[in-house]
């Protein structure tokens, strides 16, 4: 197809936004855009008109008009299917259905309409992949904002600090009619043990505030607080801390909404040897059956919160069957991993980091096989007059697995009003705002390893789809263990804590 111009006009033909996609003249769009409402014809229901030379498809939005401006060589079919997903693109942006709301965010319209169509040709996109293009989200520019009002605020706090201890100083000089020596900003030549202990009093520290204010104090060197790849762990630091400190910090999630992350997971208590082992899941999947490509990868992490335990040797079981690539760190003897299953330093006379969350084995595994879906789901719209009957199921299909906090996104059309929904394994909220129906199972497993819901719903069965899915589980998808921990020097089995975490990252019908 050959698409001349997108527009939202309203039923006078007057355009509130126009996209054209190639050489027009504004002219000749204006023309076509006024001749649209005097070809329209009341009494009877077609969703396009055409002339000598062009062809509109449209689709009534309340007071206005999603128009499509084609050649008349175009496919019907591919029209109409472009039309729908312009018209999804549009309440994404505009909560109200008014001129005023669409001239205000027309700006944000054009570059969407920008995503769906390139040079009069469709582009092979969906509405959650129009999202993620259209934000623009940078997570290293967070990162930077975050540190960098950090320290600011551990500037201005150190900086009233010395304000108060100056002004104290001074006062007791005064009263005992003695003078300063001042060497510089917030240093003295005078001591006064007295003094300085009514001074570190009189300015209480809370209890529960971490002490990070270190990078502040010291003279010189590079400061690591700017550097923008920083792991994710350190974000989360930093995150809790300006929590402790009152501030509210919100979290943006650019997939799936209300998606389950592993920093939502609750912290547990750490031994002084402490390992996470960790497992991001990517899957795409057909609507019809099969699957497109599952991705898992993993990482152990270990932490050395005590000094006493740096020198250990870490014992891995290894019961996967699938086929996992596993590769370890480079500073961990790779011959020892691989003939025993031990994760150990290459010289053993050094200590692993202290404080430091340190990555010493990583694996990855990716098939087409749809028997190593840990979930998998069906969903079937059936046409019925102008409504459709959607029918969703579930069905566990790793037993080993548990799944928790299980949310099952369904896109729906906008502008029909809210689905009906039938039968319903669990729970359901319907999100107007995004049009969005999201099942909530707050688990899965071998006790309800299948379930389903059934709605209905004015729209075509391509609207109920991307499928998205979000879940978290505290058991390893590739099945790797930890079995014991042991110091080098005697051999003696160290106490360590542990925590499994399986995350989705992109899990989604197509």
């Amino acid at each position: 197809m050959v698409l001349l111009a997108a527009a939202v006009c309203n039923k006078t033909g007057k355009a509130l936004v126009s996209r054209q996609f190639v050489e027009m003249t504004r002219s000749r769009t204006e023309g076509l855009l006024a001749a649209f409402p005097k070809l329209m014809n009341s009494g009877k229901q077609h969703t396009f008109v055409e002339t000598e030379s062009v062809r509109y498809v449209y689709q009534p939005m309340e007071k206005l008009y999603m128009l499509l401006i084609t050649t008349k060589a175009s496919n019907i079919l591919e029209d109409l299917e472009t039309l729908r997903l312009f018209a999804r693109v549009i309440p994404e942006y505009c909560r109200n259905m008014e001129e005023s709301e669409i001239i205000d965010q027309s700006f944000q319209l054009i570059f969407a309409f920008d995503e769906i169509v390139a040079l009069g040709y469709r582009e092979n996109v969906n509405l959650a992949q129009i999202r993620t293009f259209t934000e623009m989200d940078s997570h290293e520019e967070k990162v930077f904002q975050a540190v960098r009002q950090t320290q600011e605020k551990e500037a201005k706090d150190q900086m009233r600090r010395r304000a108060k201890e100056i002004q104290q100083k001074q006062r007791e000089m005064a009263k005992g009619g003695r003078g300063i020596t001042n060497s510089g900003f917030g240093s003295s030549s005078y001591r006064n043990d007295t003094g300085s202990s009514v001074i570190e009093s009189s300015i209480p520290e809370p209890s529960s505030k971490p002490s990070y204010t270190a990078s502040s104090t010291k003279p010189s060197g590079p400061s690591k607080a700017l550097k923008l790849s920083t792991k994710k762990k350190d974000v989360d630091s930093f995150v809790g801390q300006l929590e402790s400190e009152g501030e509210r910090v919100v979290s943006v999630n650019k997939s799936v909404p209300n998606a389950v992350t592993k920093s939502s997971t609750p912290a547990i208590d750490q031994e002084a040897v402490h390992l996470s082992i960790e497992e991001k899941i990517s899957l795409s999947a057909g609507r019809d059956g099969g699957l497109n490509n599952l991705e898992v990868h993993g990482i152990i992490q270990l932490k050395i919160n005590d000094e006493k335990f740096g020198r250990i040797q870490i014992g891995v079981l290894n019961k996967d069957k699938k086929g996992v690539q596993l590769q370890t760190h480079p500073n961990v003897d790779k011959r020892l991993f691989t003939g025993s299953s031990v994760i150990g330093l290459k010289n053993p006379d050094k200590a692993f980091p202290l404080n430091q969350d340190i990555g010493v084995l990583k694996w990855r595994f990716q098939t087409q096989d749809s028997s190593f879906m840990p979930l998998s789901i069906n969903c079937w719209p059936s046409e019925n007059g102008n409504k459709c009957d959607v029918n969703i199921e579930y069905e566990l299909e790793q037993d080993e697995l548990e799944l928790e906090d299980v949310l099952i996104s369904i896109p729906c059309p906008t502008g029909v009003g809210a689905p009906v929904v039938g039968d319903c394994d669990g729970d359901y909220t319907y999100d107007s705002r995004k049009a969005t129906l999201q099942w909530n199972l707050p688990l899965i497993d071998t006790s309800n390893k299948s379930g389903s819901m059934e709605f209905t719903i004015a729209g075509h069965p391509d609207d109920f789809f991307p499928v998205n899915v979000s879940f978290m589980s505290k058991k390893s998808f590739c099945d790797l263990q930890i079995t014991d921990v042991k110091e080098i020097e005697n051999s003696e089995s160290v106490r360590y804590s542990k925590e499994v975490l399986l995350y989705v990252d992109k899990y989604e019908i197509v």
